[in-house]
């Protein structure tokens, strides 16, 4: 038995699919979608259930005072109903931020830039988090400036990335995690969540760790570690209900936060005033004379701090608060080009800060010894001085050793000015942390909870652990907890690159803006290459673990793991084009476009308005 929806559009139209649906042109476009009263009472966004056809017939039919009325009739179910439709729930995006039409039709326009500007911004803090700043100083320290031309390298790559994920959330309506909801089965659908939610706890841990290391130092050791945990969650809690007073002052919040950041480590580069020449040719030059295993290490450290899992999601969603419309193809076409722009500008600034942090310890630190820096912190009466073995052995030096050398060797302000920078840092990843969280929750489990609901429980998640691990780790002793951290997220990675890359390659959710063949190869590569390195990182991890046991263990999750990243590479190449592996089932696969989701690409799902 089919049910049949009305959908009620003012004059001009579109073609959806072959079919003609009808809308008005109005500023950005407030559309008015109204669903018949006789429609079934839920709404089916889950991936079709193997040998049910879901077919769709588009029928107009004039309306009253010369509309047309286009009714869209589904034989599998109703798409959406007026009864069961509740109030629209929304993270981060109760406002929509207008773009200004310009009189002169121009490429490139100022104003045009602004109004995207702020998603690319938060999106680069998570280049920006105690984890990276600490896989940067490592850097320095072990490698002098010899790695920088692989910060590039990986903050390129991350760039590339993120440009896909962006244009999915422009070209759909729907962020990352909501897309694979609709189109994974729902066990595949529910490992990925499990996945995602671990490399959002693993990063979350580094964060908050990292704000709580920050508050120690500055309180000259007199707040423990769990108290600052415990600060650095109602901060939390305090500034994400920033957005409530506007989404642009919640956005200028983070913008000084990363001023903050720039400024702080600003201050550390120009006291210690690196060698220019080493810098640039330890940038342009991609070489590592005399490097060894914990240099190459070292270079995948920074590949796998760099791209994190959780920003794919958190970039896709972030882009859906700007008024696209999304029925003009040359609308979404300016929103991809300026949101690209705009990440391009962030992570360049991002990129200046890791330089400002490789750079000041590579100088200052490369080769010194545990004795070398004992003698000086002894010389200038420093209280830490206990936490550098009086040996020759090279210096090791995380976030909470590198703010205590530099102020050995630069005074009190340098390592005062170090914790606020680590903490802006922490505060500021540990909040874009939480929305990543709350999209991923909200997109793949279609939570309908009230907004302080959401934010209670997805904080919790991540901040149990954490908060253990505050209360029975030392502050001095986290540098193997911080390497654990990283080979958990080195893990998770595969479960967002290869998402993104299969459906901004599918045609049926992209449209005219699928990937070109130039792009799915390149991405392809690029995912690829990444993977790889990250997966080399964790085999020497699990190598030094030195223990039969452990290596057991290591061995069954890695076959479960690895089967399942085989699944999705497999959809993934489905999507790319490789036809022959889908062996005629692809229609069971997930990948049978939806009514609703042909809908959503040309409806600003965002702006519907239920009568």
């Amino acid at each position: 038995m089919s049910a049949c929806h009305v959908i009620l559009f003012p004059s001009a139209f579109i073609n959806i699919s072959g079919a003609s649906i009808h809308r008005a042109e109005s500023s950005h476009s407030q559309h008015n979608l109204a669903y018949s009263k006789d429609s079934p009472a839920s709404q089916r966004s889950s991936t079709m259930a193997p040998g049910r056809d879901r077919k769709a017939s588009y029928e107009e039919a004039p309306g009253d005072d010369g509309e047309v009325v286009t009714t869209v009739c589904n034989s599998a179910g109703a798409i959406q109903s007026a009864e069961s439709m509740e109030e629209p729930f929304t993270t981060y995006f109760d406002e929509k931020i207008p773009v200004p039409e310009d009189e002169v039709q121009s490429w490139f326009s100022f104003r045009k830039l602004w109004a995207f500007t702020g998603p690319g911004f938060l999106m680069s803090i998570a280049y920006l988090d105690p984890g990276n700043i600490e896989s940067d100083l490592q850097s320095g320290a072990v490698a002098g400036f010899k790695l920088l031309w692989v910060l590039m390298l990986a903050t390129i790559i991350g760039l590339l990335l993120q440009r896909l994920a962006a244009r999915l959330g422009v070209v759909t309506g729907l962020h990352l995690a909501e897309v694979c909801n609709r189109q994974y089965q729902k066990v595949p659908r529910i490992i990925l969540w499990l996945m995602i939610e671990l490399a959002i706890i693993g990063s979350d841990m580094q964060e908050v760790i990292g704000s709580a290391i920050a508050i120690n130092l500055l309180s000259v050791g007199r707040i423990p570690l769990w108290g600052g945990v415990l600060i650095t969650i109602a901060d939390t809690f305090m500034f994400l209900f920033l957005d409530k007073y506007g989404l642009r002052k919640l956005e200028a919040f983070f913008g000084f936060l990363i001023t903050i950041m720039a400024l702080t480590f600003g201050y550390e580069y120009i006291t210690v005033k690196p060698d220019q020449g080493q810098l640039l040719k330890g940038m342009f030059f991609p070489y590592c004379q005399g490097c060894g295993t914990p240099q190459l290490e070292q270079a995948v450290g920074i590949v796998g701090a760099v791209i994190m899992p959780h920003n794919m999601y958190l970039h896709s969603a972030l882009v859906k608060s700007r008024q696209v419309n999304r029925a003009k193809k040359k609308e979404v076409q300016e929103a991809n080009k300026y949101f690209f722009i705009e990440s391009c500008i962030a992570l360049f600034i991002s990129f200046l800060i890791n330089i400002f942090v490789v750079s000041v310890f590579a100088e200052a630190f490369f080769g010194k010894t545990n004795e070398q820096v004992l003698e000086t912190c002894m010389n200038t009466s420093s209280p830490y001085s206990g936490l550098f073995p009086p040996n020759n052995k090279t210096l090791e030096v995380d976030i909470y050793k590198g703010g205590v050398v530099l102020g050995c060797y630069f005074g009190p302000a340098a390592l005062y000015i170090w914790a606020v920078g680590i903490l802006a840092a922490g505060q500021s990843s540990t909040m874009t942390g939480t929305y990543s969280g709350q999209f991923v929750m909200e997109g793949f489990l279609n939570l309908k909870w009230s907004r302080f609901a959401r934010v209670l429980l997805t904080r919790s998640i991540a901040i149990t652990p954490t908060l253990l691990v505050a209360i029975f780790q030392d502050v001095e002793r986290l540098t193997g907890m911080n390497d654990f951290l990283n080979v958990l997220q080195s893990l998770q990675l595969p479960f967002a690159l290869i998402p993104v890359l299969t459906f901004t390659s599918l045609r049926p959710v992209m449209n005219d803006f699928a990937n070109e063949l130039g792009w799915k190869i390149a991405g392809g590569v690029l995912i690829l290459i990444v993977c790889c390195i990250n997966m080399y990182f964790v085999v020497v991890y699990v190598m030094a673990l030195g223990h039969v046991a452990l290596y057991v263990v290591s061995a069954v999750v890695c076959i479960a793991y690895l089967c399942f990243v085989a699944y999705l590479s497999w959809l993934c190449l489905i999507a790319l084009g490789v036809s022959f592996l889908s062996c005629g089932q692809t229609y069971r696969l997930g990948f049978k476009t939806h009514p609703e989701l042909f809908l959503l690409n040309n409806v600003d799902a965002d702006s519907v308005v239920n009568r």
